[in-house]
């Protein structure tokens, strides 16, 4: 039986405010709609296809951006326009997008070598399917992408001789930039990791091959990349929810999520532990912050407690219930089945958050 009320919640559990959400939404959407560039959210943040209709539904989109195979599985349910922004290597995955694609899904993946793109086209090639492709450049994370210009060129040419591919465009994330708390440092800091990407464009283009799409920028960015010339759409995610991480910066988005725990004990007037531990709440960003008990900080997560200095007068007892502000949304949220979303402390509803996990392997 779903609760009715807040304090009706088992926990631990994921708080989230409907009306915070829906105003982070429009002010996304709004900042885009005058624009030449676009919003493609980015469906990994919250894995959860009630948000991102809202979010497409909000206007100022292209589609949606996934991260695996799996979201984009559950997120075509709803929506035409796909893109993983990721490799896709290995025979069951490129066979499942292809299968996407011989559903009439407008599903694209990012590439970065020959092996990921002759995997793709032989995959399509026997689904009888088309799968769109971007060249994925690295313009300055240490992570995925073919180097900057004539590298990027050369992919885009083996894409377009390849059958059953078709060459889309190009991507580039400046995730080594979009967390950089001052704006003065991060505006040029994603100048100059996107004129890596339009060097690329540009060559590619020199090279008499289409460039339709050219995709980048996240959350802390939007503003900055989602204003550069060329860019064609942004693939923000974090600001329908916020986290600690970017609530640090200088954007207009509200935190609309937090993970409500039960203390379980005060063993000491300066210690409070609830449940809401590692299980429940993620810590690669750094520890969350309590939310609305002043002076009260996180000491550490084990699995099932979280550790909580508060000050000696505080009344905190055993039953009561406190909320946590998470560092990093995308891998809390991945820990948790549904949302409960709010109306005020009314309980509106229960919101599955259909592709958290490997929604693949459920079953097998």
């Amino acid at each position: 039986m779903a609760p009715n009320t807040l304090n009706d919640i088992p926990t631990p559990a994921l708080l989230l405010d409907i009306a915070g959400m829906e105003r982070n939404i429009r002010r996304m959407a709004d900042f885009f709609a005058q624009s030449e560039c676009k919003l493609r959210p980015h469906f990994k943040a919250h894995k959860t296809p009630e948000i991102a209709r809202r979010q497409l539904a909000a206007g100022s989109c292209t589609g949606l951006t996934c991260a695996t195979v799996g979201e984009a599985e559950i997120a075509s349910e709803f929506c035409d326009d796909i893109l993983i922004a990721n490799q896709v290597i290995g025979r069951d995955k490129v066979s499942r997008v292809a299968q996407i694609a011989r559903r009439g899904i407008d599903i694209k993946i990012a590439v970065d070598s020959i092996e990921g793109l002759d995997q793709i086209a032989r995959a399509a090639e026997g689904a009888e399917a088309e799968v769109g492709l971007l060249v994925d450049v690295n313009v300055g994370m240490p992570r995925c992408g073919v180097q900057p210009g004539e590298p990027a060129a050369a992919l885009a040419k083996r894409i377009s001789d390849t059958a059953n591919v078709r060459l889309r465009g190009a991507m580039g994330y400046e995730g080594h930039v979009v967390g950089i708390p001052d704006r003065t440092k991060r505006a040029p800091a994603a100048a100059t990791a996107m004129s890596a990407l339009s060097a690329s464009v540009q060559a590619i283009r020199d090279a008499g091959l289409p460039c339709e799409i050219v995709s980048a920028g996240g959350t802390g960015t939007y503003d900055i990349t989602g204003r550069i010339p060329g860019i064609t759409e942004i693939q923000a995610g974090s600001y329908v929810l916020m986290d600690t991480a970017y609530g640090k910066l200088d954007i207009p988005f509200e935190q609309a999520m937090w993970v409500l725990g039960t203390v379980v004990s005060r063993p000491s007037p300066l210690l409070c532990v609830l449940d809401s531990g590692h299980k429940s709440c993620t810590e690669d960003h750094g520890n969350p912050s309590v939310r609305g008990i002043e002076g009260a900080s996180v000491m550490f997560l084990s699995d099932e407690h979280a550790s909580l200095n508060i000050p000696a007068d505080s009344q905190l007892k055993a039953g009561d219930r406190v909320q946590l502000v998470p560092s990093h949304i995308d891998p809390t949220i991945n820990l948790h089945d549904v949302f409960y979303a709010l109306d005020g402390e009314k309980v509106a509803g229960v919101w599955p958050i259909a592709a958290r996990g490997y929604p693949e392997q459920r079953g097998a």
